[in-house]
């Protein structure tokens, strides 16, 4: 029997692509396990937002706005952001209940949530989880004095302590 060169060819890639359609079909495929390893439960979904102690509203209005990084520094920092009254540091309230403020290095505000943790501690962010590396910490709110730390290790160095001193008595 002779063969020719061209359909010897021909077989070879058509039993070559037989071949693949069966390879893909069986990577494909899901096959029952046999094993005796357990299967690896699903994550559990992240908590709900816990309530802040803060409300949004306490917050909303004008502020002098100053920072320091020495703690022995704040009584002067204070007086420094009563005195930036002058060109006030907003913050609004936002659409959703939130409040409007920059992020870090954020040059356009947005609405932030206020949110509060298991340890008590309340942080100022985009939504989800307290504490985020977006966030800022509460570090002490009076209804006069509000002074937040990123907690993005980054920003936290460059900004320090954000001191916010209210610029008019409270309505």
């Amino acid at each position: 029997m002779i063969v020719s060169g061209g359909a010897r060819t021909a077989a070879n890639l058509g039993i070559a692509s037989v071949l693949a359609v069966f390879l893909g079909a069986c990577s494909s495929m899901s096959l029952p396990s046999f094993s005796s390893s357990p299967s690896v439960a699903p994550e559990p979904a992240p908590a709900p937002e816990m309530p802040a102690t803060i409300r949004p509203d306490e917050i909303v209005g004008k502020w002098g706005l100053a920072s320091y990084q020495n703690p022995n520094d704040r009584a002067r920092t204070e007086a420094a952001a009563k005195a930036q009254c002058k060109q006030p540091y907003v913050i609004g309230a936002g659409s959703s209940g939130g409040v409007i403020m920059h992020l870090a290095d954020q040059a356009t505000p947005q609405e932030l949530r206020l949110k509060g943790s298991p340890s008590g501690k309340n942080y100022i962010g985009p939504p989800g989880p307290a504490g985020g590396e977006q966030d800022r910490e509460i570090v002490s709110f009076d209804g006069r004095v509000l002074i937040t730390r990123f907690i993005d290790k980054d920003a936290a160095t460059r900004y320090g302590n954000m001191v916010y001193v209210r610029c008019a008595p409270r309505a």
